[in-house]
């Protein structure tokens, strides 16, 4: 009797939770409404599932549960008790069960294979936008005038390239590179999501569009959505991709089209970000190199931009030779003493306005060299010399 009575509970509970929850999907903001109407098949498929077989269970223990010997109002209708008989097969049980669960099965599996069809498959009209995933950190490209995508090989990737673009291509010179955690999208245009991997498995997902997919090294996964309303949504990475996983997010922003354009006529292109290149003399100094590959190594992408853009922790443009003011009040120049002792002890202090959450990271005279090296050469005095000579072009 204890066990039906908690079944009945359990039941009813389970009904007042999904019928009066908070927690539902966000608020669609794309076309995939399809997404929504799937899951709400399978609710309603598992859910009669559910309540059926528990109401069964409720009923069997109820109907034949042990009664005491001699009570003449519970007895059976031989007048005693006795034990549940051993039946080692049923067929023609067997046989609606077995057509039972494949009709629900079926319901479950076919709405979503013809929805995963329409998925993949993008319209004619679609743009196309090629969205690398890389630990911890999103870089996108988009098409330049012509509307095409240009060539890559995974023999040109560096830190510098991370898409691998042939610098002697043609299309690829105006390819639209976004180095940046937010990419901007025009309202009411569907768009084709080109997903690839420049490392290990990741997972490019946006919940209010009820986009998703897997990232894979060595291949390019795709899908595609037309953004339904104006805003900013956050990409997540829905795939555990190292120590700086929960950090591995981004924005997409939905403008109008007026705004799109003129948002994307302010991006580089391929050909300009060479042309930077060349008039960095960080581009040519191994030591600075090392400390691009720490930088990635070391798990500090993850919080530290190299653009600007605000993450968990300051950006290292134009760090190195600022005065920082700390929690306490206190003030503090960033040169290299400071760089050392903030990074041999990262809890000593904290830069207001940050949380003190830097984990201690073990590393050796040369590599903290190395890191210091590339926080200088993004640091101010860098910044404004490389300002000085593009003027001077």
């Amino acid at each position: 009797m204890l066990m039906a009575i908690s079944l009945i509970i359990i039941v009813a509970a389970t009904l007042l939770f999904h019928f009066y929850t908070p927690w539902w999907a966000t608020p669609l903001a794309s076309n995939w409404q399809q997404m929504d109407n799937t899951l709400t098949i399978t609710f309603a498929i598992t859910g009669i599932f559910f309540v059926a077989i528990n109401i069964f269970i409720i009923y069997t223990l109820l109907r034949f549960r042990h009664r005491k010997e001699g009570d003449a109002a519970q007895l059976n209708s031989k007048g005693s008790n006795h034990r549940a008989a051993y039946q080692p097969e049923n067929k023609k049980l067997e046989y609606w069960l077995i057509a039972i669960t494949s009709i629900a099965i079926i319901g479950l599996l076919a709405p979503g294979l013809f929805v995963y069809a329409a998925y993949i498959k993008a319209p004619a009209n679609a743009i196309d936008v090629e969205v690398l995933g890389q630990q911890w950190q999103w870089h996108f490209r988009f098409p330049g005038a012509d509307g095409k995508l240009g060539r890559t090989s995974v023999a040109l990737v560096s830190a510098s390239n991370p898409f691998g673009l042939d610098p002697h291509d043609a299309i690829s010179q105006n390819n639209i590179l976004i180095m940046t955690n937010e990419l901007h999208l025009p309202l009411n245009q569907p768009v084709r999501m080109l997903l690839h991997s420049q490392d290990v498995l990741h997972d490019f997902f946006v919940p209010q569009f009820r986009a998703r997919m897997n990232m894979v090294p060595g291949m390019i996964t795709s899908f595609w959505f037309t953004p339904t309303k104006t805003g900013r949504f956050e990409v997540l990475c829905a795939q555990l991709c190292g120590v700086g996983h929960y950090n591995m997010r981004a924005y997409v922003v939905v403008d109008d089209p007026a705004t799109f354009q003129a948002w994307l006529k302010k991006q580089p292109t391929f050909a300009m970000t060479l042309a930077a290149a060349q008039n960095v003399a960080m581009s040519n100094d191994p030591l600075i190199e090392k400390g691009k590959a720490l930088y990635n190594a070391k798990a500090c992408v993850s919080c530290h931009s190299l653009d600007g853009s605000a993450r968990v922790g300051p950006s290292w443009k134009g760090l190195y030779g600022k005065t920082e003011t700390m929690a306490d009040g206190s003030t503090a120049m960033v040169d290299e003493t400071y760089l050392r002792n903030f990074i041999h002890d990262p809890q000593a202090r904290t830069v207001k306005g940050y949380s003190p959450i830097m984990p201690k990271i073990e590393m050796s005279d040369e590599e903290l060299a190395a890191l210091i090296a590339l926080i200088k050469s993004y640091g101010i005095k860098s910044e404004t010399k490389q300002t000085a000579d593009i003027a001077k072009q």
